[in-house]
């Protein structure tokens, strides 16, 4: 009895570490499948525009004017791509100091008050849903600016200030997670030489961890690159470059969002939407190359 439960346990295990394999096997492959599948759907739904439908580059990439319902309908997109890269570089502008000194504080200055009351709490915004975020901007920064600027208060000033709170917590945990991770010695060698706390901080702190600190600005650039309703219900929708911050414009999303329930599936304006998203994806896929790229020279 005793030998058979010897060999009944090998093939226990055996099948054991052959079912995991499958299952993970499974499952890499229909990940990598569902990637492709959709990498390839936009691609060829996005390159019909200019392949099929005959739009040139320089039309849509450098055409200020948007009248898809016009004889001949233009399609000139820049006013869309300039407001996505303003209100996400403005956002990234304005959220990145205040993540970082919200990071130092926390682990440097006050860790029990800040682990225990102020982390818990910047990680509390991550869930509030993207409307919520809109109906706040619209109901409060967009009054505001309006009241303070010349304008109607809607437009890229507005949408960076929403996408500034929004990605406040993707740069401050990565911030924070950063800092703790920053072996002991450095900053006790630092203090061993005569620095201060904030000679320490601004010069063996942020310098060595500056590229984590880096990864987490580019996440949330492509998390405010890629949000769609809440800058919609706050930058005006408007199809022109703005003059100023508080002008109404459009951004790529919003523009999707709008016109994709209105088109008919194989249109020219069908297809040239899905140019954007194509346009979107392959900034998402640049955004994971920086990404990965500062990682590696972190653990460089």
């Amino acid at each position: 009895m005793a030998q058979t439960g010897r060999r009944q346990k090998p093939k226990q295990h055996i099948i054991e570490e052959w079912t995991g394999k499958i299952l993970t096997s499974v499952c890499i492959i229909f990940l990598v499948v569902t990637i492709f599948s959709m990498v390839y759907f936009v691609a060829t739904k996005g390159l019909s525009s200019f392949i099929k439908d005959g739009i040139s580059f320089g039309e849509l990439f450098g055409g200020v004017k948007w009248k898809p319902d016009g004889e001949p309908p233009i399609f000139g997109a820049l006013p869309f791509i300039i407001g996505s890269f303003s209100t996400s570089l403005l956002a990234a502008l304005i959220s990145a100091p205040l993540g970082i000194c919200a990071a130092l504080f926390m682990i440097e200055i006050t860790p029990k008050f800040g682990r225990k009351y102020l982390q818990p709490v910047i990680e509390l915004l991550a869930g509030i849903p993207s409307v919520v975020y809109g109906f706040i901007g619209l109901s409060v920064i967009v009054p505001f600016y309006r009241d303070v600027f010349p304008g109607q208060g809607l437009g890229i000033a507005a949408g960076a200030t929403v996408l500034s709170i929004m990605i406040l917590p993707t740069i401050t945990s990565i911030a924070t997670d950063a800092i703790a991770a920053l072996p002991t010695g450095l900053k006790e060698g630092s203090y061993a030489l005569g620095a201060t706390r904030w000679q320490t901080l601004y010069r063996t702190v942020l310098p060595t961890t500056l590229p984590a600190l880096m990864t987490g600005v580019v996440l949330g650039m492509a998390r405010a690159f890629g949000e769609a309703l809440a800058v919609q219900m706050v930058i005006g929708n408007a199809p022109h470059i703005p003059g100023s911050l508080f002008e109404s414009t459009s951004t790529l999303t919003s523009v999707i969002t709008l016109s994709m329930g209105n088109t008919v599936m194989g249109s020219v304006q069908n297809n040239v939407l899905w140019t954007l998203a194509l346009i979107l994806m392959m900034m998402t896929f640049i955004f994971v190359f920086v990404v990965r790229w500062l990682e590696r020279r972190a653990n460089r």
